[in-house]
């Protein structure tokens, strides 16, 4: 079969192949975290980016190529999230500068399109690294560079530079050695290849294989033999037993026994009431058969919670901006004298109690505040420093470039301030910056929860945005953070031996601490980031801790370090047991 060009008809089609393939793949790409941590996400925050696209591009009615491009850019630009899935809307971004000009595509047309988009996601990136999905799209483009020279056969174009893909893929690891340690291939740089596999089978006319590949291809997705098992299990299951009688030492070992015959993943959390499960299973069924033999269920969460979020999300944002636009027109109407509604307004804007969302009333002022976050009680801490609109998400749950935006358009404020909290945010942040047009909106790279909140608290309201996002910037450089959370497999990291269930703390570039012991890793984990300047530390107790604990923890850091101080709060975070700052 040969085939020398492309039409807007067939695009589509390949678009959306390469779509519901990365859809089909996304957990055995999540799986490819180099740290060993129960939050990777990569698979997902690709796939909803390249949805958002699809969603764009399956919705056009008689497109051709103009209109295509433009969806494709469009929607991924606005659906990006992660790191992973700002890069993949680049290259598209990239390619679809060039595709757009066009009515059917050839070998040299694509070519340049490649080019383009790796030129274009490289300058979004402000230090690239070799080893990640960028090595891979600039690899595979110049191969078809080459290939463009060669034939007009879009058959052997595709298959060629697919190859020369896949090829690059398996080399990560030596591009990359925490990448080698962990055992795995770059996950960013092994979503683009699904991608373009399922956009190359589109080209051929075969139907999407959504089948969990035989262990022989497993080169391709996963470097060791530790991960092979876990990729096997898709639905993420939580769900909260009400006992009918408390669970014997006997019974919880069962229980969580039967947990791990059926899946991974596994967190059992109980206590005389209530029993939290977590599992990764391919049944979930089961899961929720054995858990009713103890009692009756509440909370039941399977498979689909971060795009039940992002649609919640989104919702209730563009809600409040519909709300607030028409406030804003019905204010430049009213009479200077309403001094009622001004005291009205005026009150809720210091109302202790008003929560972060709630903007559909609140005047104009000069400064606004977005920070992400995850957990009540940290929520609670931003809402005291003056955040107007908190952004769910984190870790599992990184907020697209859309959600940011929605925020921003929902904060009445010249100049706004965005934390995103999380390294595999910030890039969406930027993105959201840059598309906002009518607001000044500085995005400060907080990487972490205890440096958002350094920054806010760093905030002088009688200086200008440029003065305080100088600070701030200074300032988030101080905060040495650490998380605490349990490894999901066994590997190696900085000489490290991690196995399995082993607590972790992880600290801004690497493992702090690894051991069976939850008091001794957080410990460890703090002292190995306090120093001879060290002046206070912070400990945040997620929903799985225990407040007399962190007091117990904190307390015995204050007796080993003199001079240090420290104070306990309630963060109320998932995944994580502890988050605890030095600065």
């Amino acid at each position: 079969m040969e085939i020398n060009s492309i039409n807007a008809s067939t695009f589509v089609k390949m678009f959306l192949n390469g779509a519901k393939a990365l859809e089909a793949k996304k957990e055995w790409i999540n799986e490819l975290n180099v740290f060993p941590v129960p939050d990777g996400d990569t698979g997902t925050n690709m796939t909803m980016t390249v949805m958002s696209a699809a969603n764009e591009v399956g919705a056009l009615e008689n497109p051709n190529m103009a209109t295509v491009a433009k969806a494709v850019s469009s929607g991924s630009l606005r659906g990006a999230r992660g790191n992973s899935g700002v890069i993949l809307s680049q290259l598209f971004r990239g390619f679809s500068k060039v595709i757009a000009k066009e009515t059917e595509l050839t070998t040299p047309i694509l070519a340049a399109a490649f080019q383009k988009a790796v030129e274009t996601a490289y300058k979004a990136v402000m230090k690239p690294k070799e080893g990640t999905i960028l090595t891979v799209a600039r690899e595979s483009a110049n191969k078809a560079l080459q290939l463009a020279e060669q034939t007009d056969d879009l058959v052997i174009f595709g298959r060629e530079a697919l190859k020369e893909a896949e090829r690059v893929l398996k080399k990560t690891p030596e591009m990359l050695p925490v990448l080698k340690q962990a055992g795995v291939v770059d996950s960013g740089g092994q979503g683009l290849v699904v991608f373009l596999q399922g956009a190359y089978d589109a080209l051929l006319g075969k139907e999407l294989d959504i089948s969990v590949a035989p262990a022989k291809q497993t080169s391709v997705l996963k470097i060791s033999k530790e991960t092979e098992a876990e990729i096997r299990f898709g639905y993420c299951t939580e769900f909260i037993i009400v006992l009918d009688q408390p669970l014997s030492a006997q019974e919880e070992r069962n229980y969580k026994t039967f947990l791990e015959s059926i899946g991974d993943s596994i967190v059992v959390v109980a206590d005389d009431e209530i029993v939290k499960t977590h599992v990764h299973t391919n049944d979930p069924g089961l899961a929720i058969q054995e858990a009713l033999a103890h009692g009756s269920l509440s909370k039941i969460k399977i498979d689909n919670m971060r795009e039940e979020h992002e649609e919640r999300l989104i919702k209730n944002a563009t809600q409040l901006a519909a709300q607030q636009k028409e406030e804003a027109q019905n204010n430049e109407t009213q009479n200077n004298g309403t001094q009622n509604n001004e005291a009205q307004n005026s009150a809720q804007s210091e109302s202790p109690d008003k929560q972060p969302d709630s903007q559909t009333d609140a005047p104009h002022k000069e400064f606004g505040f977005i920070p992400v976050s995850a957990g009540e009680g940290l929520s609670e801490i931003f809402t005291g420093l003056g955040a107007d609109f908190i952004i769910e998400g984190g870790q599992t749950m990184n907020p697209s470039t859309q959600d940011i935006l929605n925020a921003v358009e929902a904060v009445h404020a010249d100049h706004i301030f965005v934390f995103p909290n999380n390294k595999n945010i910030i890039l969406a942040a930027n993105q959201a910056a840059e598309l906002c047009e009518d607001k000044d909106v500085k995005v400060i790279p907080t990487t972490t929860i205890p440096q958002g909140i350094t920054a806010m608290i760093n905030f002088i309201p009688e200086q200008s945005a440029e003065e305080n996002a100088g600070r701030m910037e200074a300032e988030i450089k101080r905060v040495k953070t650490g998380q605490v959370t349990y490894a999901v497999r066994d590997t190696v990291i900085d000489d490290k031996q991690i196995k399995q269930d082993d607590y972790m703390g992880v600290g801004d570039h690497t493992i702090l601490s690894a051991g069976r012991d939850l008091t001794e890793v957080t410990l460890q984990t703090a002292e190995s980031m306090i120093d001879e300047e060290s002046v206070l530390v912070s400990v945040y107790y997620g929903a799985e801790a225990d407040e007399d604990a962190a007091i117990a923890l904190a307390d015995k850091l204050q007796e080993r370090h003199a001079g240090i101080e420290t104070e306990v709060q309630y963060g109320g975070q998932p995944i994580y047991y502890y988050l605890i700052s030095v600065e």
